[in-house]
């Protein structure tokens, strides 16, 4: 009996250490990662900030700064960079020299150097060592080290995040060190809370409020901690409480602004003055406490994304017997005859309200930045001349008309002033009526591959504030649009705006290009709403960038340099082409053609695009699902491809026969008037039948005429198991399904409050004429 109970317990024991060792099998095997990896919108602050010298971005902030406005990015950002850029590199360096145990990085504490040196390479060989550091030494070093850390998460902790992500491994463990020897210390916990090791994607499940709510008792004047624990609560999906955070920050921070006024106004405005007397200022260097904050314009742009977020989550119980049409609120206000439920009434005012105050705060975004559509071409081509000294290592010259601007004194003289407006002015209900026409018609000629029209030498160019954030707030405010049903002829407005704005944004100097998920998000409803806009291309298309002015190497005249990027159903190169007045001339002789895009290069493109977007999906956190993500967006791709081409055939085969009609009937008109009337009649019956019956079956797609003129797609064969992927793992997010299906499903007016038209007061949205200057200051107005 003893020998069975002892074999029982030793199958128990076995049992549990195989269980305890597949545990730590599965962890092992799970990638551990530091908390600030998981930050949203780290892809928007990729960019050669994070390789130049800290001395070349300074040099390269003050340049943007005293570039007369708009200038070509957010000054308040710039300047983050660069305190964020020298405060992790010092951080670098103290941490690395406390893990090293030595006083200084110099030659002889770089393993390997020494031997290099000995053999007379002419590296200064000095032999000696140097003193070993005292663990109360290294302790102070990790604690400065921790200090300049937690305060560069304090002026921006995406872009933070992105700069620890390219620094050395012993960063990572700094604030952990120092806590074990100072628990108390606030910048330690603060740092260690984003450089914390936790499981991939787990964010929510791994994370504790007790640190950021320790951080916030102790400093409660602080709007930082704040930000960061409404963002965390992002993640954990408490909306409410990342809303009265961000609202709660937002307040400390403007309390601190009307406090502590920044110093560099006067500068600001001898610069506006300058401009208004069409004269150059002399540069001016602020210091660092009279930089601009950016603090506000993150607020508000993720509480905006906040409210956006909760809106789209109403909308599923806004539709709760699958029936959009049921009878709502007129736009009166007056009750339908048949109430709705008073949950679903609820849920689609949620969704309105929210919307609205998602749009508030993305219009009050947006008032942060401007946007001139006649900015002189020779300011561009100075701040870009003056770029490229500083890139380069050469000194940049002291500004001289006559040497280095293509314009001359008397030219430069009776210039006039440029005019500027604020982002959010553009999408009053009353734009400016002066700007530029888009979208221009060379979209007709590019998808008939035939030559653009020609591209004057031109003497302004359209330009605006760039900011990381601002390419994903332009698009979340369309999705915004949709939510709160306006019109279809005012949205087509607000997207060709945005189209433009989205063009002219590329970061140059300090940022790349980045994926924006509103922007995807916004691609998704134009697809499930069948293009109910009706835009006059496709949005990529429209959101091509934009020409950029260059100028002859002897600085004479300018051209256009026109950037053309792959798109799905343009056959056009990578590169571009480069068209000058002098090819211009000479159409004989140098004939312009667009190369042809084979079907392998169309194959890789399209693989190349796939396995970037599903890389980006959120919701790919294994090989199954990234798999599964790859796959249903080659069904989808391969769809929509074959669809065009069916399209188009159907639409060349409607138009032969409408022309071979037409030829039919000019033939018959020799005959008698009788004649002539009953074969237009007969003519016009073949043109109709021709269109109502012409069909074609490409592939298991068959497409087939309305009759007016329009073409209907229905899907087979591999379409339907296409569907079933997709409603297994859709290519769209969440939001974009449901941003989609209000505007499929929806009713006109949904969401309105009763008596809400009747007495409607008019909002005002705070502007913010120059993202550089100080609060309270006053702006220049165009």
């Amino acid at each position: 009996m003893a020998k069975k109970k002892s074999s029982s317990q030793e199958d128990l024991a076995e049992a549990e250490s195989d269980l305890a060792h597949q545990k730590l099998v599965r962890s092992q095997q799970q990638l551990i990662i530091c908390r600030n990896k998981h930050w949203r919108y780290i892809s928007s602050f990729h960019g050669p900030w994070l390789q130049l010298p800290p001395e070349v971005i300074e040099t390269l902030a003050n340049i943007n700064y005293n570039t007369p406005r708009p200038r070509p990015i957010d000054p308040a950002v710039f300047f983050d960079l660069v305190k964020i850029r020298r405060l992790v590199d010092d951080a670098i360096d103290l941490a690395v020299r406390a893990a090293s145990g030595v006083a200084s990085l110099n030659q002889q504490s770089i393993p390997g150097l020494h031997q290099a040196a000995a053999l007379g390479l002419g590296f200064g060989f000095r032999p000696g060592s140097q003193t070993k550091l005292s663990p109360e030494r290294k302790h102070r070093m990790r604690k400065d080290a921790t200090h300049k850390l937690g305060k560069a998460y304090r002026l921006d902790e995406i872009a933070c995040s992105v700069s620890t992500m390219q620094s050395a491994s012993a960063l990572e463990e700094v604030a952990s060190l120092v806590l074990q020897r100072s628990p108390d210390d606030g910048d330690a916990k603060y740092v260690h809370f984003f450089h914390e090791k936790i499981p991939s994607r787990q964010l929510a499940e791994c994370t504790s409020l007790q640190p950021l709510d320790e951080a916030i008792h102790e400093n409660p004047s602080d709007p930082e901690p704040l930000r960061t624990r409404g963002i965390v609560r992002i993640f954990k999906e408490d909306f409410q409480g990342a809303v009265a955070d961000f609202t709660e920050s937002l307040r400390l921070h403007r309390l601190r602004q009307a406090t502590h006024r920044y110093a560099g106004r006067g500068a600001e405005a001898e610069q506006q003055v300058a401009q208004r007397s069409s004269r150059r200022a002399e540069d001016v260097i602020l210091k660092e406490e009279e930089h601009p904050s950016s603090l506000e314009s993150q607020l508000l742009f993720q509480r905006a994304g906040v409210y956006l977020t909760m809106a789209c989550q109403h909308v599923e119980a806004a539709f709760p017997d699958g029936s959009p049409q049921v009878p709502e609120a007129d736009s009166d206000g007056d009750q339908a005859s048949s109430p709705l439920p008073p949950e679903v009434v609820e849920a689609r005012q949620h969704v309105r309200q929210n919307a609205k105050r998602a749009l508030r705060d993305y219009m009050t975004y947006l008032s942060h930045f401007e946007y001139s559509p006649d900015l002189p071409l020779d300011i561009a081509e100075d701040f870009a001349r003056k770029v490229n000294f500083v890139v380069n290592g050469v000194r940049v010259p002291r500004h001289n008309t006559k040497s280095g601007s293509p314009v001359g004194n008397d030219e430069k003289a009776t210039q006039k002033p440029h005019r500027i407006y604020v982002l959010s002015d553009l999408f009053a209900p009353s734009p400016p009526p002066d700007l530029p026409p888009y979208p221009i018609t060379d979209l007709a000629s590019l998808r008939s591959h035939q030559a653009p029209p020609p591209v004057h030498s031109a003497v302004t160019t359209e330009t605006l504030t760039y900011h990381p954030l601002l390419a994903d707030a332009l698009h979340a405010l369309l999705l915004c649009h949709c939510l709160i049903q306006t019109s279809a002829k005012e949205l087509l407005r607000h997207a060709y705006m945005v189209a433009r704005l989205a063009r002219l944004a590329d970061g140059y100097p300090a940022f790349q290009a980045s994926r924006s998920p509103a922007r995807a998000d916004w691609v998704e409803v134009l697809r499930a709403g069948g293009n109910w806009i009706q835009l006059a291309g496709a949005w990529d298309d429209l959101c091509a960038p934009a020409p950029v002015p260059v100028l002859h190497p002897n600085g004479s005249s300018p051209l256009h340099h026109l950037q053309q990027q792959p798109k799905p159903a343009l056959p056009l190169s990578d590169t571009g082409s480069e068209l000058s007045s002098e090819l211009k001339a000479l159409p004989s002789l140098v004939p312009f053609s667009l190369p042809v895009e084979t079907e392998k290069q169309r194959k890789d493109r399209l693989h190349h695009q796939i396995v970037l977007d599903a890389l980006g999906d959120e919701r790919v956190s294994d090989e199954s699902s990234f798999r599964q993500a790859v796959l249903a967006r080659q069904l989808r791709a391969e769809h929509d491809y074959q669809l065009a081409n069916a399209v188009a055939t159907l639409r060349a085969q409607i138009t032969s026969g409408v022309a071979k009609g037409q030829q039919q009937h000019q033939e018959g008109g020799e005959n008698d008037d009788d004649d002539d009337a009953d074969d237009d009649d007969d003519h016009d019956d073949e043109g109709r039948s021709l269109e109502g019956t012409g069909e074609l079956d490409i592939d298991g797609q068959k497409v087939t005429s309305d009759g007016n003129g329009g073409v209907v797609a229905r899907v087979q064969g591999n379409g339907a198991s296409r569907h079933e992927l997709e409603k297994e793992y859709p290519v769209g997010s969440d939001r974009a399904m449901a941003v989609a299906k209000w505007v499929l499903d929806a009713p006109p007016n949904a969401g309105i409050v009763p008596g809400d038209g009747k007495k409607r007061r008019k909002r005002t949205v705070k502007k913010v004429a120059a993202p550089a200057l100080a609060p309270g200051a006053e702006s220049e107005k165009v």
